[in-house]
């Protein structure tokens, strides 16, 4: 599928209607999520946590992978209270 073809279908399933404005139907959405993911698995090649790996199994972590991911990463987080606002 190209490129093209898949960033169409991503954006549908995102905003759950086709560019023309008209509704994506349940069947719809389902049958474009997958179309979606099978191309994620082959092309982008990512180990984030809930994608599709190349070999086509859902990539689960931990809660303790995860929070290594995180405190190992260079992101801070922004904390902020109502006061700050």
């Amino acid at each position: 599928m190209p490129e093209s073809v898949y960033l169409s279908l991503r954006q549908a399933v995102e905003l759950g209607k086709w560019e023309d404005g008209n509704s994506l139907t349940p069947e719809q959405k389902s049958q474009a999520l997958q179309a979606v993911l099978a191309w994620q698995a082959k092309h982008l090649q990512s180990n984030e946590h809930y994608t599709i790996g190349s070999d086509g199994q859902l990539i689960e972590k931990r809660k303790s992978e995860l929070r290594n991911q995180f405190a190992n990463s260079n992101n801070d987080i922004v904390r902020i209270t109502h006061d700050d606002l």
